[in-house]
């Protein structure tokens, strides 16, 4: 079975924002692990959270995760 993942740019944009984790969490009323998380790949985020995080970072979701086909 194909194994479908999500890489993300949040640690990058973040930095061009000049935000923290927290400060990201806050902004999608996540706690700051999450965001650690997603930016690890390690957590299977919903449609509506990449839409939160997209918009806070003001970016589509296309520009903050790649889809990636394994």
């Amino acid at each position: 079975m194909e194994k479908i993942t999500f890489k993300s740019r949040i640690k990058e944009l973040r930095a061009r924002y000049d935000l923290t984790q927290e400060e990201l969490a806050n902004k999608v009323d996540v706690r700051r692990e999450t965001i650690g998380h997603i930016e690890n790949n390690k957590y299977n985020l919903s449609l509506i959270l990449a839409y939160k995080i997209s918009r806070a970072l003001n970016s589509t979701i296309e520009e903050v995760f790649i889809f990636d086909e394994q």
